[in-house]
């Protein structure tokens, strides 16, 4: 059966965020824009490389930073998208982010996507990118376990499928050695190097009603 209407389609709740004893997640804000400008420079030469693009520049500023924020603040507000800070168990420091996409995101809607066997894209529940600062690397692993069993408990989007830059080796690696099945090829335009998407089991195919 195909998945459920996106939440801007529907009044159901989005989930605020989760807690555990390793880090937290909630919506980001504009006011988040210094701690997340901290974590964005300590790691970006790896951003560099999770975003197939120049960002975030050397010169990138907390001001900068702040308004790319506040965009992402609205489009969560608007139920279009959603962005989630990561911070360390006593929320005292920035360690990250998770982005939640629909499949009809404007980017991926522009976006060439290749099934690796017969899994449908159009079946997808939601879209997820993450990245952790380089200074908490040990929390990638804990971070995909709690959002995997988020996402099946929580957000009721299944499938959610997982998605890490092909040249980003290690959330690959990460992604692959999870138990993850790798079912999907994503081509943006201008960008050299494919994204990888990751499900947790088969997608299951939408049947006539």
């Amino acid at each position: 059966m195909a998945p459920r209407a996106w939440f801007a389609d529907t009044a159901e709740p989005v989930p605020h965020g989760m807690v555990t004893d390793a880090f937290l997640l909630r919506p980001i804000t504009a006011a988040d824009a210094p701690a997340d400008h901290e974590a964005i420079m300590e790691t970006r030469d790896e951003l560099r490389v999770w975003e197939q693009s120049a960002w975030p520049e050397d010169d990138f500023t907390v001001a900068a930073n702040r308004e790319d924020l506040a965009g992402l603040e609205q489009r969560h507000r608007e139920r279009r998208a959603f962005t989630y800070t990561v911070r360390d168990a006593s929320d005292e420091r920035c360690v990250g982010c998770v982005y939640v996409f629909p499949t009809t995101a404007a980017f991926l809607a522009r976006s060439a996507v290749a099934a690796l066997g017969d899994d449908r894209w159009e079946d997808v529940g939601a879209v997820v990118y993450f990245w952790l600062r380089r200074s908490a690397r040990e929390l990638e692993e804990p971070l995909l376990n709690a959002l995997r069993s988020w996402f099946a408990e929580a957000w009721r989007r299944e499938p959610t499928v997982f998605v890490a830059n092909e040249r980003f080796t290690r959330q690959v690696d990460l992604l692959s050695g999870s138990g993850l099945t790798r079912a999907f090829e994503v081509r943006e335009p201008g960008k050299p190097g494919a994204y990888l998407g990751f499900v947790d089991g088969r997608v299951r195919r939408s049947r006539p009603a």
